[in-house]
């Protein structure tokens, strides 16, 4: 279902620690949509982060993804069940481990619906999504916010990548305003017409770098042999940084689309 499956243990535990924390307004929100409280799926969770957000107001949480490293890292939780699922898995096989034919109220994917093979992924959101009073939610961040200073660099950065992106990260980059999301409205991000929110987060200097370290588009980029964030390049986030034991307020720009069946 997904294509992201490449990160190293090393790349998988900087993304973890670059993460934000999703707001918890979010999750109580998309409760408030759903007819029901029982059962939520989180897919491509990476290091469990939705799903912990999730689980406070959904008796069971089951977070599934492609990625094995990724699973081994997020925190156990009573209410959160973790699938490896890999893409050898069949649709049926997948539908069953999740509880069957209409049996989930909230769909979440978190920082990966870009990922995915979105026919297939859409046509099992159809068969396993409650038909009545179930809702499906996904978001993405695509740029982080700090200083003038600090994002004047990063800027550079990000232009640096265009030649080195894929169609797949062009999307994030796009904050999903041209992604295909055929659900119903319902206020909260329509396709063509994602809801803007802010995600914000505390970030040290090492945080920061960390975040760029484990970017994909950076990681694709070495792949092909173009190490884009050169030391020269390190230095000058540390000279705008300041204090680089300074432990500074971001926010991430985040963007949301949500429907029904």
């Amino acid at each position: 279902m997904a294509q992201m499956a490449t990160l190293t243990r090393k790349q998988a535990n900087e993304y973890l620690n670059a993460r934000p924390t999703y707001p918890t307004i979010w999750y109580k929100v998309l409760a408030g949509r759903t007819s029901n409280q029982k059962v939520a799926w989180d897919v491509g969770t990476g290091n469990g982060q939705a799903a912990l957000g999730v689980a406070d107001y959904y008796e069971k949480v089951v977070a599934t993804d492609i990625n094995e490293k990724q699973i081994s890292l997020a925190k156990p939780h009573p209410k959160v069940t973790y699938l490896h699922t890999p893409a050898s898995m069949s649709d049926d096989e997948l539908v069953a481990k999740l509880g069957g034919e209409n049996s989930i109220d909230l769909i979440v994917a978190a920082q990966s619906l870009h990922y995915f093979d979105l026919k297939r992924f859409y046509a099992i959101v159809r068969r396993v999504l409650r038909k009545e009073g179930g809702i499906i939610a996904v978001w993405v961040y695509n740029d982080l916010v700090v200083t003038p200073k600090v994002d004047a660099i990063m800027k550079r950065l990000v232009d640096s990548t265009k030649p080195y992106r894929t169609p797949t990260m062009n999307l994030a980059f796009d904050g999903y305003k041209a992604i295909e999301f055929p659900f119903k409205n319902i206020r909260l991000g329509s396709q063509g017409r994602p809801k803007a929110l802010e995600i914000p987060h505390k970030l040290s200097l090492d945080g920061y770098l960390g975040f760029f370290k484990s970017w994909q588009p950076l990681v694709k980029a070495k792949e092909q042999g173009a190490e884009l964030l050169k030391p020269s390049m390190i230095n000058e986030f540390k000279e705008a940084w300041g204090d680089q034991n300074e432990v500074k307020d971001v926010a991430y720009k985040a963007f949301m689309l949500a429907g029904k069946l």
